[in-house]
């Protein structure tokens, strides 16, 4: 947990709850000018409706500009091109949906009910793994995160055997506590990594994601296209689902009529996943955005180049989008909630991430129906583009 005024007011939580200033804003005036440490003043957008639209207007709010971080190092147009190249959460339409149409197909629902066998199988073998080793285990290492790594790997076409290298890049990576100094060479590492895979694909293209890539679209992307669309997908493929199963098994075990909801009624599963992306929002706030011109907010007049970050988890306890917003409540039901962004981008994993949640969770609690914090308490992460746990210790 940190409420520590180092954090920008974006990021600041108070366990599972946004901290208590980030709710008074969203409360007393919808969208705040910030410092953050990053050197950069951002302006935090709060209101469910707010939120929507910034994220839903490209024309205004665009990703395509984001803001050069303080300190970064000088670099030739032709080197920054190459390093965009292929991240769809840097470019607006209509470079955006050429990137984002040749990956759409791989990410459908009929494509993921072809998956649920080999995700049941993964989730059953670490079930296995854990019994087996018995208790106590720290559930974050033992399952909420090679699930999901593994699911991304066989996805893309990644060694699974890569798996700890690439876990403990990404990790730090996304560790906002360390300078873009310590940061650059970590991406470098990571791009370095991706791109060996790329050219392994072109040479012999498989049955995964980035052979299909090479296959269908080869002379549409450019190698720098492929090594940014597979560092994207890898990033963010096992990140945040793996951060949902720790955060979200440890927000059953505290709410345990909620958690006897879901053993009485299984059939709820779809809904309390929407519920607990809902009342979790890993994601603080994705992207920055840049305005193009001046907008208003709220009431609140933004300048044209202004940063604008906008606060998920804010959004998604705001009164105007389910009452009670505070409440963990499985019954709910998919509301319209903005964990996965909103838009044309929102998350083109999101079909992929459900199923892993849906099968998982489950799973977890009928293989343990005894399941129960271990101790000692886990440690929340905060200064991470994905919020969520370092550790949970559990025992049944």
């Amino acid at each position: 947990m940190s409420d520590s005024a180092t954090l920008p007011l974006y990021m600041r939580r108070s366990l599972f709850d946004p901290d208590l200033e980030l709710v008074r804003m969203r409360e007393q005036e919808g969208v705040r000018r910030v410092p953050t440490p990053f050197g950069v003043d951002v302006w935090v957008v709060g209101r469910f409706a707010d939120v929507r639209e910034v994220l839903g207007d490209a024309e205004r709010f665009s990703y395509g500009r984001q803001p050069r971080p303080p300190g970064a190092p000088d670099m030739p147009p032709e080197q920054v091109e190459a390093q965009r190249a292929g991240h769809l959460l840097l470019f607006d339409p209509p470079e955006h949906t050429r990137l984002r149409r040749m990956l759409t197909p791989e990410f459908t629902m009929r494509r993921m009910r072809r998956l649920e066998p080999r995700v049941h199988e993964i989730v059953r073998r670490h079930l296995d793994a854990m019994e087996a080793a018995g208790p106590p285990a720290d559930l974050m290492a033992s399952f909420a995160l090679p699930i999901p790594s593994l699911v991304i790997c066989e996805l893309l076409g990644v060694p699974y055997a890569d798996r700890e290298e690439f876990q403990r890049r990404t990790s730090r990576l996304l560790d906002l506590s360390l300078s873009l100094e310590e940061r650059m060479p970590i991406r470098e590492a990571a791009r370095a990594y991706m791109r060996e895979l790329v050219v392994r694909s072109r040479a012999e293209p498989g049955d995964d994601l980035l052979g299909m890539l090479v296959r269908e679209h080869g002379d549409d992307l450019t190698t720098d296209e492929l090594v940014g669309i597979g560092s994207l997908l890898l990033v963010a493929g096992h990140e945040t689902t793996s951060n949902m199963l720790g955060l979200g098994t440890l927000a059953l075990l505290r709410h345990p009529d909620q958690l006897a909801l879901l053993r009485k009624e299984p059939e709820r599963i779809g809904a309390a996943v929407e519920e607990l992306l809902r009342w979790l929002s890993i994601v603080h706030c994705g992207m920055f955005k840049v305005t193009t011109t001046e907008v208003e907010l709220s009431g609140v007049r933004v300048p044209e180049g202004a940063v604008v970050a906008v606060s998920l988890v804010a959004a998604n306890r705001d009164p105007a989008l389910v009452p009670d917003p505070d409440r963990l409540d499985l019954s709910r039901g998919d509301l319209g909630h903005v964990a996965f962004g909103h838009g044309v981008h929102h998350c083109l994993g999101a079909p992929l991430a459900r199923m892993e949640m849906q099968i998982a969770f489950p799973a977890l609690f009928e293989r343990f129906p005894g399941l129960r914090e271990a101790g000692p308490q886990p440690e929340f992460r905060s200064m991470n583009v994905v919020y969520g746990l370092t550790s949970l210790p559990v025992a049944w």
